[in-house]
């Protein structure tokens, strides 16, 4: 995850984020709970959250919370993508458990 000291992403500063958390989303829309990940971030602007929700396989939307709330989709998607992405070493920084 993104915490490097004085990183600066779309105006926010010093940002930390927690690891990747799975958690159930229901929609307005749908009568079906569903599941969504979700990424915490900490800045000199204050916290907040983003959840990533798969309507379907081709359709994703967000959802900001705290200081990320009001954000539209673009900018949300842009920094959801930023503090996701992994740094480098070839592989993402969670890692999924093999149930099964």
């Amino acid at each position: 995850m993104s915490d490097e000291p004085g990183k600066q992403i779309l105006g926010l500063t010093r940002l930390e984020t927690t690891p990747l958390e799975r958690v159930l989303v229901r929609r307005r829309e749908s009568q079906v709970t569903t599941a969504a990940w979700r990424v915490e971030l900490t800045c000199d602007q204050g916290t907040g959250s983003i959840v990533r929700i798969e309507a379907t396989t081709a359709q994703l939307y967000y959802r900001g919370d705290g200081i990320l709330l009001g954000w539209s989709q673009e900018h949300l998607a842009e920094l959801y993508a930023e503090l996701t992405r992994p740094d480098g070493d070839g592989g993402p920084d969670f890692e999924l458990m093999q149930l099964g």
